[in-house]
């Protein structure tokens, strides 16, 4: 049975060039491309992988329906 997830990607440009890409709810799903469009393609496969192991391993596959959202502005002195 095929059933669609629905998960939020982060993606972070790295000082040295490059994405990487990250999925939240998917703790260690971490991957890397040059380009964003590199980066996202990566991380759909990394993402299938994962959830196939979760599947494989009779493990629940967490979603984003009880992440939220903030961005946290902080001012920090040297």
């Amino acid at each position: 049975m095929e059933k669609t997830y629905d998960l939020r990607i982060m993606l972070r440009k790295e000082p040295e060039g490059g994405y990487t890409a990250f999925v939240p709810s998917l703790p260690g799903c971490v991957t890397y491309g040059d380009t964003i469009d590199e980066a996202i393609e990566m991380v759909k496969e990394a993402v299938e992988l994962y959830i196939e192991s979760l599947i494989a391993h009779n493990e629940p596959v967490p979603s984003d329906e009880e992440i939220f959202e903030y961005n946290l502005q902080i001012k920090a002195y040297a």
